[in-house]
């Protein structure tokens, strides 16, 4: 299915580099060359908007198929890397909630401490979706490095301990494991 496939880069100003180049790339469905094309910028809530105004999230490709291109007529994604597709709330806010987490605390009391702009539901509904998707991710992870010795019990845990620890340079490793394995986090 044309949606699943999904690309990631680091920032705004990549993106538009990615965007400049397309003719010179390949499309990742059909292999067609120069048949490329920017199709639409991808919109979404801003989180850190107090009046529910809309950021950009990626952009649109769309491999042509008109004419002789050969093109597939598929589109796919590029999204920036902090963007969780699907999700409001970005990379850097499910970073910090599961760094409270790690931390010891509650997840009412991460919430409450990071004042951010969700109901507490949602965020309980944020780490079920995390948990249930921790089997993919876990083994992305072991592929490139095996995790690392944890005191923590629960597999959501062990498993920010290992994005730490393959990503310790990082402010946000979550963005930063889109960004790697070109995969989102959360589907």
């Amino acid at each position: 299915m044309a949606n699943s496939l999904r690309h990631f880069v680091g920032s705004l100003e990549e993106l538009a580099d990615y965007v400049l180049g397309l003719k010179q790339l390949r499309c990742p469905e059909c292999g067609a060359a120069e048949t490329l094309n920017c199709h639409s910028k991808l919109y979404g809530n801003d989180p850190a908007s107090r009046t529910g105004g809309q950021a950009q999230r990626g952009q649109r490709v769309w491999c042509c198929d008109r004419g002789r291109r050969g093109g597939c007529g598929r589109s796919f994604s590029i999204f920036l890397a902090e963007v969780l597709p699907r999700h409001t709330v970005r990379a850097g806010g499910l970073w910090s909630l599961l760094e409270r987490l790690l931390a010891g605390g509650s997840l009412k009391a991460a919430a409450q401490a990071l004042k951010l702009p969700f109901a507490l539901e949602s965020l309980y509904h944020l780490r079920q979706r995390t948990r249930r998707r921790l089997t993919v991710m876990r083994a992305v992870l072991c592929r490139r490095q095996p995790p690392p010795a944890s005191s923590q019990a629960e597999a959501l845990l062990q498993t920010v301990e290992h994005l730490r620890c393959l990503f310790p340079q990082s402010g946000c490793p979550a963005a930063e494991y889109q960004l790697h394995f070109q995969r989102p986090l959360l589907e």
